[in-house]
């Protein structure tokens, strides 16, 4: 399983979110070119950086911070937020960002994404889907950086891209993102169960070392880490070595 360490990025500076409350910001570190560093320096060798103003507003907004840090080469980096159009992905791209992230736009707009998924091909674009679990525990997928409802669940919009070629899907339950009380493994193991071909990322809730070896157990492909990390509940050199132990 790959450890994916995350930068959420809101007006420049490192924040984390709780349940995606854009008012609930705590900031970690003002200088993301820094924590990346720190990142690489433990071991590290993908980042996912999501830019959260960008996602509020429907635009990227912070291109030049994401592009700076890719100039440091020390990382690969997963980026997503705000992105609504084939130019956001080749700018990306064109900066050096390995994988792009595309969240709103996979449940709103599928046609247009399963062509992007055609054009950039499935290594360089993954598909984000942000759920709130309701009463019925159907996972409702939620639309511009947590807002908005679909009234679509995360099970019909997979079916909408079975034969796209597809092949990352990140998916996180809002409710625990943020809160370090443990990710949903019960949605990661029907995802697995439904979807075995795809490569699975699990995000929200993730509280420390145990938490990472039963997602590799469940046979996720990989895990977004954020608070934990910077809380200090997760030592990540510690964590890569445990997690590419035999």
């Amino acid at each position: 399983m790959e450890l994916f360490p995350a930068i959420d990025l809101q007006k420049g500076c490192c924040v984390r979110l709780a349940q995606g409350d854009f008012a609930a910001a705590t900031i970690y570190e003002a200088d993301p070119l820094r924590q990346a560093r720190r990142f690489a320096d433990a071991g590290a060798t993908w980042l996912h950086v999501v830019d959260l103003d960008g996602a509020k507003a429907g635009a990227m907004k912070q291109l030049n911070i994401i592009a700076a840090v890719a100039r440091q080469k020390t990382l690969k980096l997963q980026v997503g937020g705000g992105i609504r159009d084939e130019e956001s992905i080749a700018l990306l791209l064109e900066a050096g960002i390995a994988r792009v992230v595309i969240g709103s736009l996979a449940a709103k707009e599928p046609d247009k994404v399963r062509g992007w998924l055609k054009q950039f091909g499935p290594d360089r674009i993954v598909l984000a889907f942000d759920v709130r679990l309701g009463a019925d525990d159907v996972p409702e997928v939620l639309t511009q950086g947590w807002q908005n409802g679909s009234a679509t669940s995360l099970w019909s919009l997979l079916e909408t891209y079975a034969d796209s070629g597809l092949r990352t899907v990140l998916c996180t339950d809002v409710a625990r993102d943020g809160m370090l009380t443990g990710t949903n493994h019960a949605l990661y193991a029907l995802m697995r169960e439904r979807w075995p071909a795809l490569d699975i990322l699990a995000s929200g809730g993730v509280k420390d070392q145990v938490e990472l070896l039963e997602l590799a157990r469940l046979g996720v492909a990989g895990a977004i880490v954020g608070k934990a990390l910077y809380e200090g509940r997760i030592d990540l050199a510690s964590a890569l070595r445990e997690l590419k132990a035999p």
